[in-house]
């Protein structure tokens, strides 16, 4: 009788150990079919405004050949869709429900950041941007992204895996861009835009001048908003 009580004990314990390893690896994530229909996007990938955004991202490097090849007015109307495609996306997680989701709020961003620093660097080279403030940008940008992993990683519960990094019901964090920094993306924006028609419609010095000092405001802003995104405040855990 007593042996068959250890046996028995040797049959259960592995199966109790296995049961709290799986607990204590796997993080407990609401499910999608419990929570009220205005929430249900927010862990979904498959949304409208994250294919538009996918699309932004996958016209970039379009936009950007057009650019060092000179082919100045098709790169300006692809870019003008481009910025058009971004209100669209932002338009629609706002105002359609279920379209609202934790990786459009970062997917979104990283495909602006993209667009403006492929923009930024092969406008440089065309000629059209100084050198120092596309490197102002392109630092920020680089420090924005590793700042994010770091963060990512801080705010993250153990066990760590590429899985579970990645997958946005985990430790769920949001991206919530300070008003300087949407002003700064605003001005980014508009100095490319100009910055790019100058040639298609051939500016007067005047208005060149007024782009010079967009980039001096632009230089200001972009300096001001990476600060904020180093002391964390564009970045909250869920």
């Amino acid at each position: 009788m007593m042996l068959r009580g250890v046996l028995r004990s040797h049959r259960i314990l592995p199966r109790h150990l296995m049961l709290s390893s799986r607990r204590f690896q796997e993080e407990k994530a609401p499910k999608v079919e419990s929570l009220p229909p205005e929430e249900r996007g927010r862990y979904k990938v498959a949304t409208i405004p994250n294919a538009i955004c996918a699309g932004r991202i996958a016209a970039t490097p379009l936009i950007g050949y057009l650019v060092v090849q000179h082919h100045f007015t098709p790169a300006f109307a692809l870019f003008t869709v481009a910025g058009a495609s971004d209100l669209l996306d932002g338009w629609i997680a706002r105002n359609v429900p279920g379209q609202k989701s934790l990786l459009g709020s970062v997917l979104d961003p990283v495909a602006d950041k993209l667009l403006i620093s492929t923009m930024f660097i092969t406008m440089t080279h065309a000629g059209l941007i100084p050198l120092p403030l596309t490197s102002i940008v392109i630092l920020r940008d680089v420090c924005l992204i590793a700042g994010g992993f770091y963060k990512r990683y801080q705010v993250m519960s153990p066990p760590y895996s590429l899985n579970r990094f990645f997958n946005p019901q985990v430790s769920s964090m949001q991206v919530v861009p300070t008003m300087m920094s949407k002003i700064n993306t605003v001005l980014q924006l508009s100095l490319v835009a100009l910055s790019l028609a100058s040639p298609v419609f051939d500016f007067s010095v005047a208005a060149n001048d007024a782009i010079f000092a967009l980039g001096c405001a632009t230089a200001v802003t972009t300096v001001y908003s990476g600060l904020q995104y180093a002391s964390g405040k564009a970045i909250k855990k869920l």
